[in-house]
């Protein structure tokens, strides 16, 4: 039987329309198979690759955090991503890896981050102390009859080593902060002062330099006369020998150790292992060459020690104290061009002292006080301040060495020193002092007082006065870094001689290692010269010849200047010594 053509025509729609969802079944089959087929191959091999990735970058992450120490106290900076370059697929890149992990194995390298974080006040400023045996400090007071030959130290260690209060019945001082200080008293002043230190740690992976509180002064002291080289050097080698056992000593080797001793350096720089030789040696061991040592007077020709002010006798307990005491000595009237205090040096064939004496007893605007053994005027602070603060200008001379308590006791007062060697203040006080030593004195070469007589009464007289108030305002001013302001208390605004060279002594350790991670050395520094790179400009390295240079040749023939000769000021020292404790 026959169709109909209007079936016919369904039956072949019907088969069409099946055809047609085959096509469509099977394309949406395909579809769904390379969907899958990317999700599951593509996809997870690109997922498994980002896993091994960031679980290597926290397997490093927390080997670093596991073997580094933690402060408390301590935040991080914030960090800040930077892309890496592209990397070569299947070799390392040695050279960024070399140099990422070098950076980073520097034991200080977390100091370093700490002194970038600005949240924390005391970050890059952190000090640790080393916690010292008592035989290298504390025991030393106990037995402070034993520090001078010629002097009973106890009365001079009171008061946190500012020594009895000053007696004010001629109104020469202030009310408050005067004290009977002892001109060796640092070590014990310094120490003090650390104690009230506001940013003290007991992690050393954070500070910025590592403070001994070694009283070195003091300890040589007691045996600089009568005793063998073994006894002077003990407690030196022993100290050495414990620090160097010590887990921060191997952070930098030392390098970023700093001790105080209030004696010049003389006393501690023995030439030789003969008996009859002056002082220690520990200036001269290896490892104390790494530390930094601060002396009242340093060597212009070694590097590792460097000079801060000898104590005076006002230590102020706020802000208040200095600024009423600097009014009072820009209010003073000064009667006096210039003034001496000071005995002559006749054993001494190249001293100035006799010819500055002799002119100003012929000057009629010239105050002397001559000082020599027994009791004198200069013994007496009351005098010698009263002297200093009726001058315009206070001579500042050479005694058995190139530096001077006196120097510091004539600016606290107002008086503008007059120097006669760069090596009495210029080469010496470069921390606490401007290096552009016209603004607050007046330097007259030796050679002119010594071969052409110069007139000082007229060499002074030739500034004019409206410079001479200039120069007097910036000594004024320089007063609250040049004093040490009392252990027991701290300024509230103002830096003293401690903070400037406890600064200064950062900023030596942080230099250092900046150039320890980007490779710097300096390969041309020559230590003989280490006057010269003291005044340098900030950046600069090198050095040529310099104007001074006459002034610190070494004699070769014996003939020179006893002065610029280490031995001869070593063995001249404990004149100095008595002299000042008499």
């Amino acid at each position: 039987m026959r169709k109909r053509p209007d079936q016919m025509e369904k039956g072949a729609a019907a088969k069409n329309q099946n055809s047609r969802i085959c096509f469509l079944a099977s394309l949406s089959a395909f579809f769904w198979f390379l969907l899958l087929y990317f999700h599951f191959v593509v996809l997870a091999g690109d997922n498994s690759n980002r896993k091994i990735s960031y679980n290597n970058q926290v397997d490093l992450d927390h080997s670093t955090l596991s073997t580094t120490p933690v402060s408390v106290s301590y935040e991080p900076p914030p960090t800040h991503q930077v892309q890496a370059p592209p990397r070569k697929i299947g070799f390392p890149d040695t050279d960024t890896d070399t140099l990422h992990a070098t950076k980073k194995s520097f034991p200080f390298m977390r100091a370093m981050r700490a002194s970038e974080n600005k949240s924390d006040p005391c970050g890059g400023r952190y000090i640790y102390v080393h916690d010292l045996p008592s035989r290298f400090n504390e025991d030393m007071l106990k037995e402070c009859r034993s520090l001078s030959l010629w002097t009973n130290m106890c009365k001079f260690t009171t008061n946190a080593g500012l020594g009895p209060p000053l007696e004010n019945a001629e109104g020469v001082f202030s009310n408050t902060g005067w004290y009977a200080t002892n001109q060796f008293a640092v070590d014990v002043i310094f120490g003090n002062r650390m104690k009230q230190y506001e940013c003290l740690t007991n992690d050393s992976s954070i500070a910025a330099a590592v403070f001994v509180p070694f009283y070195a002064g003091f300890d040589i002291a007691r045996y600089l006369w009568g005793y063998n080289i073994s006894t002077r050097d003990a407690a030196s080698l022993a100290l050495v020998d414990w620090l160097m056992k010590r887990p921060e000593w191997s952070t930098m080797n030392g390098r970023d150790h700093f001790l105080v001793a209030g004696r010049i350096t003389w006393d501690f720089r023995r030439l030789s292992e003969e008996e009859s030789d002056w002082g220690n040696k520990l200036l001269f061991l290896p490892a104390a060459k790494n530390m930094s040592m601060l002396v009242v007077e340093s060597s212009p020709w070694n590097a590792n020690d460097f000079g801060i002010p000898y104590p005076t006798y006002f230590h102020p307990a706020k802000d208040a104290d200095v600024f009423m005491w600097q009014d009072r000595m820009r209010q003073l009237e000064r009667k006096w061009l210039f003034s001496f205090a000071g005995a002559p040096r006749p054993g001494n064939p190249k001293s100035i002292r006799g010819q500055l004496i002799d002119q100003c007893r012929r000057s009629n605007v010239c105050k002397l006080l001559e000082c020599d053994f027994g009791e004198s005027k200069c013994h007496s602070p009351s005098s010698i301040m009263q002297m200093f603060q009726s001058s315009l200008f206070c001579l500042q001379p050479q005694g058995d060495s190139y530096t001077r308590r006196s120097a510091f006791d004539s600016m606290l007062a107002g008086c503008i020193p007059v120097f006669f060697h760069p090596g009495s203040a210029y080469t010496q006080y470069t921390w606490h002092l401007p290096k552009n030593f016209t603004k607050y004195s007046v330097f007259i070469p030796e050679d002119d007082i010594r071969k052409r007589n110069i007139s000082i009464e007229e060499r002074l007289s030739q500034i004019p006065p409206e410079q001479v108030k200039i120069m007097r305002e910036e000594v004024i001013s320089l007063i609250p870094r040049l004093v040490y302001a009392d252990p027991r208390s701290k300024l509230e605004t103002l830096k003293d001689a401690f903070d400037v060279a406890v600064q200064a002594v950062i900023d030596k350790v942080t230099n250092l290692r900046k150039d320890i991670i980007e490779g710097r050395t300096d390969d041309n520094f020559i230590e003989e010269n280490s006057w010269k790179y003291a005044l340098l400009p900030e950046g600069e390295h090198e050095v040529g010849p310099h104007e001074w240079d006459p002034f610190f040749s070494k004699p070769k023939d014996g003939n020179g200047d006893s002065n610029d000769s280490s031995a001869e000021v070593a063995k001249n020292s404990w004149k100095n010594e008595r002299r000042n404790q008499s």
